[in-house]
């Protein structure tokens, strides 16, 4: 059995759930307390030495420890629907605004959630090495999540996906980026109307309530 190591109030294993369930795949989860630390504990050290999930077990006993590699093995795997494009043109556009949405909109929420947070003091990034808080990437990183919504607003005038013309990684991507940014008190607004239409579209996705 495929076996999905989550967090249910996380965001990165969040995408993992929703791709698992868009693929319509069977699997198991267990839950890990990243709270209480439980990433850093030697057994699940084990599972994954950088201390993070998701954590996807394939049936086959592979270790996948990361979305790109989750995303791969699976699209691979269960071809149908196709998430990551069809076409060259598709797989290029769709791969590009699934990076872009990472690293304007994930990575900043990330940077202004965890060099803001007091009980982040020591754990300004992920993983089993402890780095200290630096304020100003908090500004910065509040910055770039309100350009990020700008720039998602921009891109859906006149669209209903991310990328191509289809429902893709970059959506799920998207999806929660948008609902993860209300941790630093950032969500659409009056100003980016064509973001609220396609969030709301969005929700009529089973998957995305997970």
């Amino acid at each position: 059995m495929i076996t999905l190591y989550d967090c249910a109030t996380a965001p990165s294993p969040r995408r993992a759930r929703i791709l698992l369930a868009e693929k319509g795949v069977a699997h198991e989860t267990v839950q890990v307390d990243l709270r209480s630390g439980e990433q850093l504990g030697e057994a699940f050290r084990k599972l994954n030495p950088q201390c993070t999930v998701p954590v996807l077990q394939t049936d086959d006993g592979l270790l996948l420890t990361d979305n790109a590699s989750i995303t791969a093995w699976l699209e691979a795997r269960f071809p149908e629907p196709p998430l990551l494009g069809s076409t060259p043109a598709e797989k290029a556009e769709i791969a590009s605004w699934n990076w872009r949405v990472e690293f304007e909109g994930l990575v900043a929420i990330a940077e202004a959630l965890r060099n803001s947070v007091p009980a982040m003091a020591n754990r300004a990034l992920p993983g089993p090495v402890d780095y200290g808080q630096i304020p100003e990437l908090a500004q910065r990183g509040l910055a770039r999540v309100q350009q990020f919504f700008v720039t998602l607003n921009e891109r859906l005038a006149g669209r209903d996906f991310i990328a191509a013309d289809r429902f893709s990684i970059a959506d799920i991507t998207a999806v929660v980026a948008v609902d993860f940014a209300r941790i630093v008190k950032v969500k659409p607004g009056e100003g980016h109307p064509h973001l609220q239409r396609w969030r709301t579209a969005m929700a009529q996705r089973p998957s995305t309530a997970l």
